[in-house]
């Protein structure tokens, strides 16, 4: 068997394409959606991500605000901007590139986000509407996720799914939301981690195997069950150049389909930010035609 790759950036293109056709109707509406970015210091990793981000935007007809801020900003002038962005009622959505120095405390920037403008999802506020069922914006590449699942034809209702990772950027929040009760979702999920006893046991009993630990090529093919969907989320700099939490050659050869890295899930992260932020201004609008 030789897995079915599952195109990322083709995907991505299809959800960017009907993000820029609802862009398009809005300003039928009289509404010109806005993301603001924020980036602080000089990460090479973070500066090329936003910077694809915004010219994401630019092809989107997404009006974009650049904050390019120097590292040594403190956190009292950080929260200001972000308070001057949330008064602003042509910016829909903020994104706070993370992570931020290290004298700079990440929670409260991220709380510091109105909700109502939170375009990664990130905020405490929109987190318990997600595990609740209840919330319109989803972390972004959880949410890219189940897209590529769902336009893959992948079946996600009554799925083994397993979750390799827990971070609050993609493990939480993915399988909060695959086991909601609602289409492309209704699967029975296991979250692994550091502390998980024998990780090869669980993961071997996936239908749906999700890698988001953050090292090179963890996941190995005696870990994965013959006809198992695999989702690479990770992005790791290795002397060979780029490689996800999954060993791609050798477990493509077992897997049913799988992502690779790059061109799997990245690009789905910004097609999603893109779709938030749509979402975002249309809930902005006043009168019944929020949503």
């Amino acid at each position: 068997m030789t897995a079915q790759i599952i195109d990322g950036k083709a995907i991505a293109a299809q959800v960017r394409a009907e993000v820029a056709e609802e862009v398009k109707a809005l300003a039928a509406e009289g509404v010109a959606p806005g993301l603001a970015t924020v980036l602080v210091g000089d990460d090479p990793a973070s500066a090329i991500y936003v910077r694809s981000k915004r010219k994401a935007c630019a092809e989107a007809g997404i009006t974009a605000w650049d904050h390019d801020i120097d590292a040594a900003i403190s956190q009292e002038e950080l929260l200001a901007l972000v308070d001057s962005l949330n008064s602003d009622s042509s910016v829909h959505g903020i994104l706070v590139q993370l992570p931020l120095p290290p004298h700079i405390d990440e929670d409260t920037v991220v709380e510091a986000v109105s909700p109502a403008k939170d375009a990664d999802g990130f905020h405490p506020f929109n987190l318990g509407r997600l595990l609740a069922g209840t919330g319109a914006v989803v972390p972004a590449t959880p949410a890219g996720v189940r897209e590529l699942l769902v336009r893959s034809g992948v079946e996600i209702s009554g799925a083994d799914v397993v979750v390799v990772g827990r971070s609050n950027i993609v493990g939480k929040p993915l399988a909060a939301l695959l086991f909601q009760k609602a289409d492309g979702a209704n699967a029975t999920v296991t979250v692994c981690h550091t502390g998980t006893k024998d990780l090869a046991r669980h993961t071997r009993r996936a239908g749906i195997l999700v890698a988001a630990i953050g090292r090179a090529r963890s996941i190995t093919r005696d870990m994965v069950a013959s006809g198992a969907v695999v989702i690479d989320v990770g992005m790791n700099r290795t002397d060979a150049g780029l490689a996800g939490d999954v060993d791609f050659e050798a477990v493509r050869e077992v897997a049913a389909a799988i992502t690779p890295v790059p061109g799997g899930v990245g690009p789905m992260t910004i097609a999603m930010l893109l779709k938030n932020t749509v979402a975002l201004a249309r809930a902005a609008m006043p009168g019944p035609r929020a949503g």
